[in-house]
């Protein structure tokens, strides 16, 4: 892992989002896909954090759209010590600060042919507001991820500007979905192992996965300590007590 963090910084800086080739090895790939595998089969259980991310976007009935898995860490004792997520809060420490940690995790998979978009979305969107904006999530592709199947779009600069509006996708508790476009924005196609990271307020989507193949990702979210210590005190934990809590409590937070 041999790159120049004081140029990746300024990237992250100046673009809202930045690049990591080979963050894991091929080895340390096969580790997590099977733990991956383990998690999206249902050999490891995971209840109510399991959803379709896209319900009422996509076309299929008989698998999920977007299989979404929040603190799949919870699930698997001893992965924090392993070198996905002690590598990517290394990284993110150099980019944002000593004080950051990871705030919550996700497993993100588009099965093959399911041809069902991530909208266009700021992550902050989803959040409480924070007195301390800083954020970054870690998009770690455990499949080669491709235009074909669903690699990610950014939109330079964004990061820079408020918010934009966010109104639901599909089903009210949903995703959430903003004006954004390819025309104004990269894609970002990543090999197994390697990671974008990207900010709070960067405007991103993906498109659906049109191939034969999973398009498996794991994501990982990380911001100071005592912001995470904040939302906690707010009853905020990004689906820790299942998706329908956090929706309730976020839906609340957002109207006080």
């Amino acid at each position: 892992m041999l790159w120049d963090i004081k140029i990746k910084r300024q990237h992250f800086e100046s673009e809202g989002y930045v690049k990591f080739e080979s963050l894991l090895n091929q080895s340390e790939v096969v580790i997590y896909l099977s733990l991956c595998e383990d998690l999206l089969s249902g050999k490891i259980e995971t209840g109510k954090n399991r959803s379709d991310l896209g319900a009422d976007l996509g076309l299929s009935k008989n698998v999920e759209n977007i299989t979404q898995i929040m603190w799949p860490s919870d699930f698997i004792p001893g992965i924090l010590d392993m070198q996905y997520h002690q590598a990517s809060l290394m990284l993110v420490k150099e980019l944002l600060g000593n004080d950051m940690e990871m705030d919550f995790d996700m497993v993100i998979n588009k099965a093959p042919n399911t041809n069902t978009i991530t909208p266009w979305h700021q992550d902050a969107a989803y959040w409480v507001d924070l007195p301390d904006k800083r954020a970054i999530s870690c998009w770690l592709a455990l499949d080669e991820a491709t235009l074909e199947n669903g690699c990610m779009w950014y939109t330079p600069k964004s990061h820079l500007l408020p918010i934009r509006p966010h109104r639901f996708a599909g089903k009210e508790g949903g995703a959430l979905v903003c004006e954004g476009s390819e025309s104004e924005s990269i894609h970002v196609p990543l090999k197994p192992g390697s990671c974008a990271m990207h900010g709070g307020n960067t405007l991103h989507y993906s498109r659906g996965n049109n191939t034969n193949g999973n398009r498996r990702a794991w994501i990982i979210n990380f911001r100071p300590k005592e912001m995470i210590d904040l939302e906690r005190s707010k009853g905020f934990d990004h689906g820790r007590s299942g998706h329908a809590q956090a929706r309730k409590i976020r839906n609340n937070l957002a109207k006080s």
